[in-house]
């Protein structure tokens, strides 16, 4: 999955997110502080049919909200988390192994906690105009400053 949207097209971004995620129900979202990790996870809620996605759960760890069915999304931060025991502790695995949907900002803080399925993405912020960050995306020239890069990746067993 690749996407690349401005914060001008980040409900669009988050509908064409969903179209492509499959049956997955674990996102683990790697990317610098200040990159938009929790601004399209709200985003991606709302896309979802959450009618009040909250900001970063940094300091809860976790917010839940509920979908239409009733069914739990989990929306989890583990910036201030230390290591995969700490995490465990908190109850964020049993959470990630639950089935479902699970939205984790800084999963690197307790990479071995996450179920077989888990889908990896980064997001960054594309250079400046005139820049092709990678084969698949068009030069920058058209995009808006602040467009955002989002692709899907594999983590090594």
């Amino acid at each position: 999955m690749e996407l690349t949207f401005s914060l001008a097209q980040i409900n669009e971004a988050a509908h064409r997110f969903w179209e492509q995620a499959g049956q997955a129900r674990v996102f683990a979202f790697h990317a610098p502080m200040g990159t938009g990790k929790t601004t399209f996870i709200v985003a991606l809620c709302r896309a979802l049919g959450v009618v009040t996605p909250g900001s970063s759960p940094s300091f809860a760890l976790v917010n839940e909200y509920q979908l239409h069915g009733g069914e739990p999304l989990y929306h989890a931060d583990l910036y201030r988390i230390e290591n995969e025991a700490e995490a465990r502790e908190a109850g964020i695995e049993e959470l990630l192994h639950s089935g479902a949907i699970c939205l984790v900002e800084w999963p690197e803080k307790a990479p071995g906690i996450f179920p077989a399925g888990t889908v990896h993405l980064s997001i960054e912020i594309l250079p400046g105009a005139g820049v092709a960050p990678y084969p698949s995306v068009a030069s920058s020239a058209d995009q808006e400053p602040g467009t955002r890069y989002l692709r899907t990746f594999t983590i090594a067993s």
